[in-house]
């Protein structure tokens, strides 16, 4: 085919309000935040007009001397044990509601509704859930699980904080992930499954056999969207519980935010380069992934 210089400009010129607007809002805040990070700039300084000090590697230096930003890192981490629980479970759900029978849609649709829900009133109906005197209490009194209603508070105890919000996270994301698996699950066609049905494959040596190794390169972008939003979880946190008991769901955007925008220092230098290892971990986590899942998702099997 013959190169034109026109084609080309004209494709460039089309382009080019989105690359404007990732070059504005995406690529120059990764490339200042980066540059924050090994700099003194805080809310005195900005107050003041002075330019942001280059002090290299001390702000690292601080985060590593820092107890609560490696609590807070930590917590991060453990807040992944929601990957696996929440992929299992969406896909699982989109195996059933992927099928053809009257009001389908309705059911999907309402796995749906947490996803498009503010975070604020998921965070008043939650907060209803796990109160003292609220639904949850309410149904392990009546299953004789609790002595009385009103004598455990869900988000207060520093051993079950972290799970009651990890749930809601669990709730939120969960039709999110789904509604990819689904569509991951209509891409497949019809006839492969109809073909290891006529040799005689079971439902579960179908689903292993040909829906799974046809999913793969789904299972992998669902499982890089989920860690990320895993290490960077700060809604749920901040509106259910800010970090408490006891720091027990203080999570690494939890101390960027807390460092960048709380208090009385501002420190937007400290804030930057915690976000920077926070990335950091979750780039190394998404390599991880890539070498794990993608030989398998390159499979033709």
């Amino acid at each position: 085919m013959r190169f034109s210089w026109r084609d080309t400009l004209m494709s460039y010129a089309f382009l080019a309000p989105a690359l404007l607007l990732l070059l504005a809002f995406t690529f120059y805040p990764l490339a200042y935040g980066t540059y924050l990070s090994f700099t003194e700039y805080t809310g005195a300084r900005f107050a003041r007009g002075l330019e942001p000090r280059w002090v290299g590697l001390q702000n690292f230096r601080t985060l590593l001397a820092d107890p609560l930003f490696l609590t807070s890192l930590g917590n991060s981490l453990k807040y992944l044990l929601v990957v696996p629980a929440l992929q299992l479970a969406s896909l699982a759900v989109a195996v059933l509601v992927n099928r053809q029978l009257p009001g389908i849609t309705l059911y999907r649709a309402a796995y749906y509704i947490p996803v498009v829900t503010s975070v604020s009133l998921a965070a008043v109906m939650w907060e209803w859930v796990y109160h003292r005197e609220g639904t949850l209490n309410w149904a392990l009194t009546a299953l004789h699980l609790l002595p009385r209603e009103g004598t455990f508070g869900w988000l207060n105890n520093e051993s079950t904080a972290f799970f009651a919000v990890m749930l809601v996270t669990f709730w939120r994301g969960f039709g999110y992930y789904m509604v990819l698996y689904l569509a991951g699950l209509q891409g497949i066609p019809a006839e492969l499954d109809e073909a290891a049905r006529l040799d005689g494959a079971s439902p579960w040596q179908r689903f292993w056999r040909v829906t799974v190794p046809l999913m793969k390169p789904t299972i992998l972008l669902c499982t890089l969207l989920s860690t990320i939003s895993a290490l960077r979880v700060l809604e749920e946190v901040l509106v259910l519980t800010g970090g408490g008991p006891l720091n027990s769901t203080y999570t690494a955007l939890m101390y960027v935010y807390a460092k960048a925008f709380q208090g009385f220092n501002f420190d937007y230098g400290l804030a930057s380069a915690a976000g920077l290892v926070v990335a950091l971990v979750a780039l190394a986590l998404s390599m991880l992934n890539l070498r794990l899942l993608r030989p398998a998702a390159g499979d033709d099997t």
